[in-house]
């Protein structure tokens, strides 16, 4: 049983590709959270794992790529699912691998989609009682790659 106090540590990978542009799946209508949203890579930071270790784990679990660099952390929030309180830092990320076919988790994740700035609003479909919060999460990782572009990105 889950104390009244306890929380628990998520990670979440804004992916980046060449064309700045910030990779986005679609839980499948099965999940008992958040069916049918869109959604970043990340989840639940395990016992003994440092955030970066979770976040390459996730990342390979849910597309089969390989964590390159971490350029920033662009987003902590809380937030409660379940009575159990989430506390989520997001990071831009740069992966390894062929970035056209990720391996999707198909019991997990139905579909995926590349999306710019530009197209930030396809993360209004079916987000759960009105939430911004992966479209927020994805405008803070274009606001970065804005402001970062043209120069060096810094590694964490």
């Amino acid at each position: 049983m889950t104390e009244a106090n306890e929380s628990r540590r998520v990670v979440g990978a804004l992916i980046r590709d060449p064309y700045d542009r910030i990779f986005v799946q679609r839980r499948s209508a099965g999940r008992r959270l958040f069916p049918d949203c869109w959604d970043v890579v990340g989840g639940a930071v395990e016992e003994g794992e440092s955030l970066l270790d979770a976040l390459g784990r996730e990342i390979t679990e849910e597309t089969g790529w390989r964590l390159r660099r971490v350029l920033a952390l662009v987003a902590h929030e809380e937030w409660t699912a379940d009575g159990l309180r989430h506390v989520e830092s997001d990071y831009v990320v740069e992966v390894d691998g062929d970035l056209a076919s990720p391996e999707l988790e198909r019991d997990k994740h139905t579909e995926f989609a590349w999306v710019t700035a530009a197209e930030v609003s396809l993360l209004d479909e079916n987000s759960p009682g009105g939430s911004n919060f992966i479209k927020d999460v994805v405008t803070a990782a274009h606001a970065w790659l804005a402001n970062t572009s043209g120069k060096r990105h810094k590694v964490l």
